[in-house]
């Protein structure tokens, strides 16, 4: 198991190529959550609770396939247990069958090897085109727009 924040990101990270999304929930504690601070339309800002991570997380391998992670950049805080880390995904959009690359900002805390915090900082926008569902996000954005 993992015991420092870095060592159960990196974790989460050959999880994520392996396509396990099982194992990469179990990295949470149970009740770590995971936030989502720019979502928009459909997408969930706060996930609370590793079972309710394990089911955002097994939808992602329907809509990308994350193939590589070429660059990663692990930035250490003043407190052991927060790291903040910059990285880019590459792969391919399953359900339009084009690469994509997306790059995120997460500010992660774990205690005893499990995640306790985890906040992303990804780009609505650029997430919704790779996982080829722009047209969903959009509509949604149109219907929240309307009430």
């Amino acid at each position: 198991m993992p015991s420092t924040p870095e060592e159960a990101f990196r974790r989460l990270l050959e999880l994520m190529l392996a396509k396990d999304t099982d194992a990469v929930a179990a990295l949470w504690a149970e009740d770590g959550t995971a936030e989502f601070p720019f979502a928009v339309g459909n997408s969930p800002r706060l996930l609370t609770g590793r079972e309710q991570i394990r089911v955002y997380l097994g939808r992602l391998p329907e809509l990308m396939d994350v193939q590589e992670i070429p660059a990663v950049t692990v930035h250490h805080t003043e407190r052991p247990d927060t790291i903040v880390v910059e990285f880019t995904g590459t792969g391919r959009t399953l359900r339009t069958g084009e690469p994509y690359r997306l790059d995120y900002i997460a500010v992660i805390t774990a205690q005893d090897g499990l995640i306790t915090r985890y906040r992303d900082y990804w780009s609505p926008l650029a997430t919704a085109s790779a996982a080829g569902t722009l047209p969903e996000l959009l509509d949604s954005l149109r219907s929240e727009a309307a009430r």
